[in-house]
C-alpha cells in the first residue's frame, strides 16, 4: 500500500508522486482515474480493486512553477553523491561552501557542493586557489522539470517514462 503512484494533472502533467492508498483514496471518491494498472489488484472482502501506478486528476490544479529547495539531499543528488574535489563516490559527504560563509559566500546553489570530509577539511574556511584545490564542475542550480524531480522513481516505475519526458 506505500508504493509510489504518479499522480497527472488534468492535461497529464506530472504533479505529485502519492502512495496507493492515497490514490485509492483519491479514485474511489471520484477525484481521479487511473490512468495505468501495471501492479495487479488488493483484494477487499467484496472486491477486488487495481493498484494504481498512474492516475490522473479529474480537475486541473494550478500550481506555481516547482522551485528546487536547497537541502543537503538535493545537494549531493546534484553532485551524484560524488566529491567535486577528489571525485570519490560515498555515502559519507558534506556539503561545502566553495567560498566560506565568513568571506562573504552566500549559502546558494552556486555555491555550494558535495565534498567528502577529507576534503572539506583540507579545504577548511579558505578559498580553491589557497588550497591548490579544483572543482570537478561548476555548481549550478538543478533544472526544476519533471524529468529531474520524478526521475529517482524511474527505475522501479519505468512505465512512467512516457508521461515524465517532455514536462
Amino acid at each position: 500500500m506505500n508504493a509510489p503512484v504518479l499522480v497527472l494533472n488534468a492535461n497529464f502533467e506530472p504533479v505529485n508522486v502519492c502512495n496507493t492508498r492515497r490514490a485509492i483514496g483519491l479514485i474511489l471518491s471520484g477525484k481521479a482515474d487511473m490512468v495505468m494498472n501495471g501492479r495487479g489488484y488488493i483484494q477487499t472482502v467484496k472486491q477486488a480493486l487495481p493498484r494504481p501506478s498512474v492516475i490522473r486528476l479529474d480537475q486541473m490544479i494550478h500550481r506555481p512553477r516547482l522551485q528546487i529547495k536547497l537541502t543537503r539531499r538535493e545537494v549531493f543528488r546534484r553532485d551524484n553523491y560524488t566529491c567535486q574535489y577528489c571525485g570519490r563516490h560515498t555515502g559519507d559527504l558534506t556539503v561545502d561552501h566553495v567560498l566560506p560563509k565568513h568571506l562573504g559566500g552566500a549559502h546558494i546553489w552556486t555555491n555550494v557542493v558535495a565534498a567528502c570530509p577529507a576534503c572539506n577539511h583540507r579545504k577548511g574556511g579558505r578559498k580553491l586557489g589557497e588550497v591548490h584545490m579544483n572543482l570537478l564542475r561548476v555548481p549550478k542550480q538543478p533544472p526544476a522539470n519533471a524529468y529531474y524531480i520524478f526521475g529517482r522513481h524511474l527505475d522501479e516505475n519505468a512505465e512512467w517514462e512516457q508521461f515524465i519526458k517532455g514536462w
